[in-house]
């Protein structure tokens, strides 16, 4: 099960009987997995402060962990070639998540426990919107490759009538650089492949006798080239209209159709170079200035082995940045239980934080079990829960659940 549950509750001169108490009688029963949650001596600063601090927490909690899992979501969509990987991209300071909540340590470097909570709890908010606001550039930038692509993609797929055909032509298919001729290209419906044989030659003067060829075939039809004069042209297209067949406006242009191929290749490389890069001299390196944005590629040559290497620039930004954020986000509850214990069992502060991960089938006994071993915390907040058709008018004073000690709900599951 990916849920947890922080929750804090006074302890005596060493905590140790809040935690003892707790950690026995559901341990005994198999009901959570059990850890201390190790929060170090913050500044309390005034009450006034806190009560403050803990509306503005209680709104920071919600962005960082909505940023957290917008990092994670787009993690699933870079790596859509290899979905069944992205959960062991999910890491939290080079672990898995649930091994750094278990052995959560406060990061002292970023967040000193001599300055004000007010300061860190600024300083974990420009963190997350920072990540935030690098994640929009970075994301409309790979959207914009990747929209682009998806759009020539496009025309590679359909019927003969729509797609392109770069990929279907060739310089010889054509009669070139004639001051008389031309050939054209005629969309003929299979049904039809007789009747066009028998008479191409006569849908209009001056049409070339045994010019046509069919070139490509489809479920629907034939790409049919067929050579007359220019002069003849639109008097043909009239006619073969009238005869169900119907002629594509396409001219052969040899670099044109170049530039088409290298764009769409050019694109597929972007694209695939913000997943992964490779050190193959095949694929252009990617100057750290740029940070894998380059419009320019050289993609000749590429093939899918090369993709299955070292990771590209935006994946690794988005591994780093997930770290980043649920680091923040986990600090932020931790800040949450500090700031909650104080308001509601006061000062000298002296509380236990422990992390409960529930068994799935005992969720309700796990909570039966914590209102019976803490009520004495809250002996009217107990009695409603334990009796829900209780009504204590002020026990629900927002959208977070009350019960007799300290609690936050970690979920992991969104990330699975």
């Amino acid at each position: 099960m990916s849920e947890f549950w922080l929750i804090s509750a006074p302890g005596d001169k060493t905590n140790l009987q809040a935690w003892e108490r707790m950690n026995t009688v559901t341990s005994k029963s198999n009901l959570s997995s059990n850890s201390k949650f190790h929060i170090p001596d913050l500044k309390v600063g005034t009450l006034d402060a806190l009560v403050g601090l803990s509306d503005e927490l209680g709104k920071l909690d919600s962005f960082a962990e909505s940023i957290m899992r917008k990092i994670a979501q787009y993690i699933g969509e870079v790596m859509e070639d290899s979905k069944d990987k992205v959960q062991e991209n999910l890491l939290a300071n080079g672990v898995d998540l649930i091994s750094y909540l278990t052995r959560f340590e406060w990061d002292m470097a970023k967040y000193p426990i001599k300055q004000p909570l007010k300061n860190i709890s600024e300083a974990l908010a420009k963190q997350v919107t920072q990540i935030e606001t690098d994640l929009k550039t970075r994301s409309a930038a790979y959207n914009n490759i990747k929209g682009n692509l998806q759009s020539l993609e496009k025309k590679t797929v359909g019927n003969l009538l729509t797609r392109t055909l770069a990929d279907i032509v060739h310089k010889e298919d054509f009669v070139l650089n004639s001051e008389y001729l031309i050939t054209l290209l005629v969309v003929v419906p299979k049904s039809s492949y007789v009747q066009w044989q028998k008479t191409y030659e006569s849908l209009s003067d001056m049409v070339v006798p045994r010019s046509t060829k069919m070139i490509a075939e489809d479920a629907e039809g034939g790409l049919f080239t067929v050579t007359l004069f220019r002069k003849v042209m639109d008097d043909f297209k009239a006619k073969a209209r009238e005869n169900r067949f119907m002629v594509r406006e396409f001219y052969f242009d040899e670099k044109e159709l170049k530039c088409e191929k290298e764009e769409l290749m050019k694109l597929a490389s972007d694209k695939k170079q913000q997943y992964v890069s490779s050190t193959s001299s095949c694929l252009r390196i990617i100057p750290a200035a740029h940070d894998g944005f380059s419009s320019t590629s050289r993609s000749e040559g590429i093939t899918t082995p090369l993709f299955l290497f070292s990771q590209g620039p935006l994946l690794r930004w988005l591994k780093v940045n997930f770290s980043e954020a649920f680091v923040a986000w986990i600090h932020v509850k931790a800040l949450r239980v500090f700031v909650e214990s104080v308001l509601r069992y006061g000062l000298p502060v002296n509380f236990q934080a422990m992390l409960l991960q529930p068994n799935r089938k005992s969720v309700k006994r796990l909570r039966d079990v914590l209102n019976v071993v803490f009520k004495h915390l809250d002996e009217v907040a107990a009695a409603s829960i334990m009796d829900p058709g209780v009504d204590i008018p002020g026990l629900q004073l927002s959208n977070q659940e009350y019960y007799p000690y300290v609690y936050f709900k970690i979920d992991l599951s969104l990330l699975d």
